[in-house]
């Protein structure tokens, strides 16, 4: 099934094994058209209406606090993160902010690349060698949609911050990947415009991607967008793989790889046996889903895509049964944390839902029963059937 196609998303035929405790309805939503009598033109007015609100919400979020035009007031804000928190070994940031549309997998590109200098608090001038040439474990932070450069970095910061004070410092590289979101005109207008230019980033992160060492674990820690540039990035090396390009391979790659993704902006059927991006499994060990059954933003992903009309992973959920057996999976619904508003800020601040994404990021996971009330029981029986691998421990 190609990915303009609509497939495994049907709302007459529910996934027996999720349960409406723990998420939606499988890919239904909430909305007028479950109203008898509603007319056609009422519900897109008001699916218009809700998701512009939502929409809203969603830039209160991310828009970066006043006086960070150098980004250098970022550890006296982290009001989540307090200065106990250990400062993490190294923080970069790849910027694709200045870099053209494009739609194929290019030959060479020339991102921006910035270093943290923890000492005075600064993102200096590096270069991309010092990223790709690293041995360690390799984090990305891939964020969603309105970020400046600022609140990006700001973000990615506090994100590898916080998870070096529940984990412990970890020899980990933790990448920023900056990439063109910052509000743009209209907000419909503008959020169908992020969401194409997530194609152009999948091949720019292909291109960065192709130059590591197989045997390098990495992680994708992505939010919103951030997922579907990485499923992007990745099933363009697949492609790009298949075709001989001088590429690093990624298909059974020896180097660990895990997926952990956040309020993911991708369409419900992304891993479906025929969906778009099944293939991309191949490349994953571990496959973790921090969904929000209850976001407002998510709830109408479907007004994106003209054409596929098909709603959010990050808000239904997807069946067990979808993950191969060799992919370790876990999937949690943060609503009860989170609630309706979308924003990565949101996830930050709550301890339960960084053990779980620190967990799965830079360590072994952590409980979660112990600061909240446990998810229902197909949720937990998932997670007892399918433990994480240990080997990134042993890194």
């Amino acid at each position: 099934m190609g990915r303009g196609q609509v497939g495994y998303c049907s709302a007459a035929a529910p996934i027996p094994e999720l349960s409406v405790s723990v998420f939606m309805r499988f890919c239904q939503l909430k909305t007028c058209r479950q109203v008898p009598g509603c007319s056609a033109g009422l519900r897109r007015g008001l699916s218009g209406v809700v998701f512009l609100i939502a929409l809203t919400l969603t830039a209160a979020q991310s828009a970066p606090a006043a006086g960070l035009s150098d980004c250098r007031a970022v550890e006296t804000s982290l009001s989540s993160c307090p200065a106990a928190c250990p400062v993490p070994a190294e923080v970069w940031a790849v910027s694709t902010r200045r870099l053209p549309g494009i739609c194929g997998l290019p030959a060479t590109a020339h991102p921006g690349v910035e270093r943290y200098d923890g000492s005075s608090r600064r993102w200096l001038p590096a270069d991309l060698g010092g990223i790709v040439a690293g041995e360690q474990p390799l984090v990305i932070f891939i964020h969603g949609n309105r970020y400046d450069p600022c609140s990006a970095k700001r973000q990615g910061l506090q994100l590898a911050r916080r998870c070096a004070g529940l984990c412990g410092p970890a020899n980990a590289q933790t990448l920023v990947y900056s990439w063109p979101s910052q509000q743009d005109g209209r907000l419909l207008k503008d959020g169908r415009s992020k969401y194409r230019r997530c194609y152009t980033e999948g091949y720019y992160l292909a291109w960065l991607l192709g130059q590591l060492a197989p045997d390098r674990p990495v992680v994708f820690v992505g939010y919103s967008f951030g997922a579907l540039i990485t499923l992007e990035a990745l099933d363009n090396l697949l492609t790009a793989e298949a075709a001989g390009l001088p590429v690093s391979p990624w298909r059974q790659r020896p180097g660990e790889t895990r997926l952990v993704f956040i309020a993911p902006a991708v369409r419900c059927d992304a891993f479906a046996p025929c969906g778009p991006y099944r293939e991309t499994l191949d490349c994953v060990d571990c496959l973790s889903l921090t969904i929000n059954s209850r976001d407002d933003a998510l709830r109408f992903f479907h007004l994106l895509d003209r054409y596929t009309k098909v709603d959010a992973l990050g808000h239904t959920g997807m069946p067990q049964r979808w993950v191969p057996a060799e992919v370790a999976y876990s999937a949690v619904d943060a609503r009860r944390i989170v609630g309706r508003e979308h924003g990565f800020p949101l996830y930050l601040r709550s301890t339960t839902l960084m053990r779980r994404i620190c967990g799965d990021s830079y360590g072994t996971a952590l409980d979660l029963q112990a600061a909240e009330p446990p998810p229902a029981a197909p949720l937990e029986a998932a997670e007892a059937q399918r433990p994480r691998p240990s080997r990134w421990a042993e890194r």
